[in-house]
């Protein structure tokens, strides 16, 4: 619909250049957006404020031309200046109607693909592959899954990068642990990675010999021995199977091919201290490469040096994202390059934009984004832990969720069967989690809490299921396949109106939610036409309607309003169920 609108507004200026009431060269920002209240308009644009001054007329003298001008039959009902310059646009209702009668008849919801798609690189998760994933990796894993499957609804081209910690000086401490265990029992060894990994950390902190060998095996690990890569790939082999458990619980659309851990640039960090020392930017510093840029400095005033070779020859995270740059740039093609990773890493992220952009490893053009997040944290306000301090392993987490849902869930559903009832607290559960971490906003820290998150009240998985269900309910109970609807939507009820505009709202924020990574704003879309539907179930019945062709409407209606929370609900990584 803004769409629609502004490109009204462009044939209106287009117009008035035409006939001299406007320069030539006028050529001012078309800003429309939708009002809070209906009773002044459905739509709102301040164009005649904004471009008054440089059109050399006065706001009013603007607005009462363009909306002369405008070519409004079959839109709008009618269009009002409200002050000194906005212009209201109300949409005609047998308008409203035929938009949402396309909608339903379109697989796509008639949500437009974009018109010049772009290649888009988006780098999630990034597990440590010396451990099992933990709860701090909830949040990259599943808000970069949410904003990848909307920007590929969107028709761009993703490429999804897993940038595993799968290389360092921490695997020659590994595999020297590897090393001690039986030859047969490697496969139990790291059965439970966390305990493996403190196992060899003990060793490490305890024992000289086993330090010394561990950092030997580091060397021989980065120059190559065959017997240390094969222990190593076999760690990572067994590490990444755990990963892929946990994307499978969660519904994330992580596999294995989208895998391109920290090693896999490891040939390439030479290259790229190569390039910068011929771009002139390496300084040495206290014997480490550096670059130093002057638009980044500390407390004192002093520049802060970018570190991509240490003193020793050894390389930094720096390097290693500064390959990952070139690559997803020159090999992948990308146009936009998104990086889901705790804010806590925002100034080495701004200062690995700034050097790759400066040493032409991405092209100006190209947009580097880090979309940083908050912490998930325990009722105390501190990152969540265990009750001894520990670190939370994610697939407990899930295990626990999914276990509160089934107690849930045979609370309310006593005469199920055992195999419904876990099917169903297998959905809730899961989708409680994510839910509740993705309608916060991403930016912002959060308290996880087991009840809120399972409750039917409130912005939460089980009230937006439920609201599905119960839509789904009403052609269940009334034994009517939505294929067979006929007839024209009839939006004559308030409350028919404000739902039907709410459902055109779908498209607006999918495009919010890829340009800016907040899927936030979806969650909060989505509980609010569950809130819409909800008052226009109330006050307009819908099996029990006055007339067949107003029945015929309101389940049309019904069912366009389950079609978009499913497919909502799909774009955050949730399934729906048909009954809870």
């Amino acid at each position: 619909m803004k769409t629609q609108l502004e490109s009204l507004l462009s044939h209106a200026l287009a117009t008035l250049k035409t006939r001299g009431l406007l320069p030539a060269d006028f050529q001012p920002a078309i800003q429309i957006e939708r009002t809070k209240d209906r009773t002044h308009g459905d739509w709102a644009t301040n164009i005649a404020l904004m471009s008054a001054k440089t059109a050399g007329k006065k706001p009013r003298e603007i607005a009462d031309a363009l909306v002369a001008a405008l070519p409004i039959a079959g839109i709008v009902s009618k269009v009002e200046i409200a002050g000194p310059g906005f212009i209201n646009f109300f949409l005609a209702e047998d308008f409203l109607g035929r938009q949402l009668q396309v909608a339903l008849r379109d697989a796509r919801l008639n949500i437009p693909a974009a018109k010049t798609p772009q290649t888009v690189v988006v780098d999630y998760s990034g597990p440590n592959l010396a451990k099992e994933m933990h709860v701090g990796h909830l949040r990259s894993t599943i808000i970069g899954d949410a904003v990848v499957r909307t920007l590929e609804f969107l028709g761009h081209n993703v490429v999804r990068q897993n940038h595993v910690g799968d290389w360092g000086t921490q695997f020659g401490m590994l595999i020297a642990y590897l090393e001690e265990q039986p030859a047969t029992g490697n496969d139990a060894a790291l059965a439970d990675l966390e305990v493996f990994y403190r196992a060899a950390k003990k060793r490490f902190d305890e024992s000289e010999e086993f330090a010394n060998r561990a950092r030997a095996l580091v060397v021989a690990l980065q120059g190559g021995d065959p017997d240390c890569l094969a222990k190593w790939r076999e760690f990572t082999r067994t590490s990444l199977k755990h990963c892929l458990e946990v994307y499978q619980r969660l519904g994330v659309s992580l596999s294995t091919d989208d895998v391109r851990g920290e090693s896999a640039y490891n040939p390439d960090l030479s290259v790229v201290v190569a390039e910068l020392k011929k771009a002139g930017l390496l300084r040495e510093s206290e014997g480490a490469q550096c670059v130093f840029l002057d638009e980044f400095k500390n407390k004192e005033g002093e520049p802060l040096p970018v570190i991509v070779q240490k003193a020793d020859g050894g390389y930094l995270y720096a390097t290693s994202d500064l390959a990952a740059l070139r690559y997803r740039q020159q090999t992948l093609g990308a146009n936009r390059i998104l990086y889901f990773v705790d804010q806590r890493q925002a100034l080495h992220f701004q200062q690995i934009f700034a050097v790759a952009k400066l040493a032409s490893f991405v092209k100006a053009d190209t947009e580097l984004a880090h979309l940083g997040f908050g912490t998930m944290n325990g009722p105390d306000g501190k990152p969540f832990k265990t009750r001894d301090g520990g670190t939370v392993k994610l697939i407990d987490l899930l295990d626990e969720a999914e276990q509160r849902a089934l107690d849930l869930v045979r609370e309310k559903n006593p005469q199920l069967d055992e195999i419904s009832l876990k099917e169903i607290a297998g959905t809730v559960g899961i989708a409680s989690v994510k839910y509740a971490d993705l309608s916060k906003n991403r930016t912002s820290d959060y308290i996880f809490n087991f009840d809120q998150m399972l409750s039917f009240e409130g912005n939460t998985a089980p009230y937006l299921l439920y609201a599905y269900t119960r839509v789904a309910a009403i052609f269940r109970r009334a034994e009517i396949n939505p294929d067979t609807l006929t007839g024209d939507l009839l939006l004559q009820a308030r409350q028919e109106q404000e739902l039907g505009n709410r459902l055109l709202q779908f498209s607006e924020v999918l495009e919010v939610v890829a340009q800016k990574g907040l899927p936030n704003l979806l969650c909060n879309y989505l509980y609010e036409l569950a809130g819409t539907f909800s008052a226009f179930y109330e006050q307009c019945p819908v099996l029990t309607a006055e007339s067949e062709a107003l029945k015929q409407s309101r389940l049309q209606l019904s069912w366009l309003t389950a079609r978009t929370l499913k497919s909502g609900l799909g774009l955050l990584g949730i399934k729906t169920l048909e009954r809870m």
